[in-house]
């Protein structure tokens, strides 16, 4: 499987398609409309929305053989599923082994790493779209090994209502923010979790979130530090007033999924969202077994160019 890039992801919200395979491309067929084809090692995402759209097993298998993630949304236009590469890199047996024999210190200091990224990177938004990062960045630097005292919430007891006021609480049912963010999230886990995949680990196996149901734990653990370029973006959709944000519109759903396209600036290197996230994964997995001491890479803040 190749090297994750940016890649493009494909959003099918509306209207009548079907997807299928030919010549190594995603051929898409709408009635009354030229077919049109995409290389398979172009797509990074393709989420699968309106109730109209079909797709062939070949061309799903030619998805995940090229390294892409598939999401399925429900009658709501909230993700219900996603697909994963099974086979993401040529030392995938022995990585995934070290992954399990990973000792807990080690994945305690890496979720420390992964909590201080999401801080910094949750005081740089406030910083830039409200002019205060409510005492965030001093917060990050306090993050101990393991997070013990759970820094993380704290943070985000101030976080959210800075960010969409006071009235605002994360809660995923809500027909609010909420709903935009989820499906924000959702792509944005699919990009880390085909990351992960090409780097070699089991998406399964995190190193904080631990849910026996849950087969994403590790994307859950590094997409936190990315989860503010979602934010930001909602924030944006819902202007300096925060208004109630409650339609997952074909063009809120383009704003999300074109914020992880956006470039962000870290070392004067400017890459998109989905470089930087491929580079954390593959630092990730150099920790996880033991070919490198160094932290877990991550951009510092959201410094866009």
């Amino acid at each position: 499987m190749p090297t994750p890039t940016a890649g493009r992801v494909l959003d099918f919200s509306i209207g009548q398609a079907h997807l299928c395979l030919r010549y190594r491309q995603l051929m898409i067929r709408r009635d009354g409309l030229p077919e049109a084809t995409v290389p398979m090692d172009e797509i990074a995402v393709v989420v699968l929305c309106s109730r109209r759209v079909t797709i062939s097993v070949a061309a799903l298998d030619g998805l995940t053989s090229s390294g892409s993630a598939v999401i399925v949304c429900d009658e709501r236009s909230l993700p219900s599923g996603m697909m994963l590469p099974v086979a993401g890199h040529f030392l995938q047996t022995q990585r995934m082994r070290a992954q399990i024999d990973a000792k807990v210190p080690t994945t305690k200091r890496i979720w420390q790493e992964i909590v201080k990224a999401k801080i910094r990177a949750q005081g740089s938004l406030l910083a830039a779209y409200r002019g205060d990062d409510a005492g965030l960045l001093a917060m990050a630097a306090r993050v101990r090994s393991g997070d013990p005292t759970n820094l993380e919430a704290q943070a985000a007891q101030r976080y959210w209502p800075a960010l969409f006021g006071d009235d605002f609480r994360r809660r995923f049912a809500a027909p609010d923010q909420n709903a935009i963010l989820n499906y924000g999230y959702a792509v944005l886990r699919a990009s880390v979790g085909r990351a992960i995949c090409a780097s070699g680990l089991h998406p399964s196996l995190g190193v904080h979130h631990k849910g026996r149901g849950n087969p994403f734990c590790l994307a859950d653990d590094l997409m936190e530090p990315y989860r503010p370029v979602i934010d930001g973006e909602v924030a944006e959709i819902a202007g300096a007033t925060n208004q109630a944000l409650t339609e997952l519109d074909p063009e809120t759903k383009a704003r999300l999924v074109g914020a992880l396209h956006e470039g962000l600036m870290h070392d004067g290197e400017t890459r998109p969202v989905m470089d930087w996230i491929a580079r954390s994964a593959s630092s990730l997995a150099r920790r996880l077994c033991g070919e490198s001491d160094d932290p877990v890479f991550f951009p510092d803040g959201l410094v866009k160019p």
